[in-house]
């Protein structure tokens, strides 16, 4: 297998993880559209597709065969296994977008983004956290997604990936979604602030400008 080189950035990485039900898409699509400059990376998986997902615009959906190739030939920034299933990042279409300068936002898992780390060390990562392990349960519940055994699985996952929070550069909560938001602005925009030729406005600033 062939050693990945560290790769010199001009734009931004940015890792966002946390564990299965604390609403990470939810806090993304939020965040997309109030700021369309930064650019969601398509993750490649083996699962088979549910029925509202598109092939290579929610996910690559790829054969075990095939994704076992991509890891043979180094073409993604990270990969893991979850619940039977392979999820990845495939490498070229990060690469080239950050080589260009955009913002680019990989929504991984606690392995992948361990990972990321080697290849893209100053890849900003952000970890999200539920308001309580509690809450959490109660929202995997609500779903109505999961047999008791899954969610015990995922619960028993989701401590482990908690455990974890303090490797990332920030801890969000999210237990009030326009909070969550605010701190995830703060955490792109005023901790790391972003470069002149891309003008960011935060949810608040865009709330206070008057009407037309």
């Amino acid at each position: 297998m062939a050693t990945l080189e560290p790769i010199a950035q001009p734009g931004k990485l940015i890792v966002f993880t946390g564990p299965s039900g604390v609403g990470k898409g939810t806090l993304l699509r939020r965040l997309l559209q109030l700021h369309p400059v930064l650019y969601l990376s398509i993750s490649a998986t083996t699962r088979q597709p549910r029925p509202h997902e598109i092939h290579g615009q929610h996910y690559y959906f790829v054969s075990r065969e095939t994704f076992e190739q991509m890891i043979e030939r180094s073409e993604l920034l990270e990969w893991a296994e979850f619940a039977g299933n392979y999820y990845g990042t495939p490498r070229d279409p990060v690469v080239e977008a950050v080589e260009q300068g955009r913002w680019v936002i990989l929504e991984i898992e606690l392995a992948g983004a361990r990972q990321i780390r080697d290849t893209f060390p100053l890849a900003q990562q952000i970890f999200v956290l539920p308001p309580s392990i509690e809450e959490l349960e109660t929202r995997i519940r609500r779903r109505a997604q999961d047999s008791e055994s899954a969610i015990a699985r995922r619960m028993a996952r989701a401590r482990v990936e908690i455990d974890a929070a303090d490797e990332f550069d920030f801890q969000i909560v999210n237990d009030d979604l326009d909070q969550a938001i605010s701190q995830l602005e703060t955490a792109l925009f005023v901790e790391m602030p972003a470069p002149a030729e891309m003008p960011i406005k935060t949810s608040l600033e865009l709330s206070a400008e008057p009407g037309d």
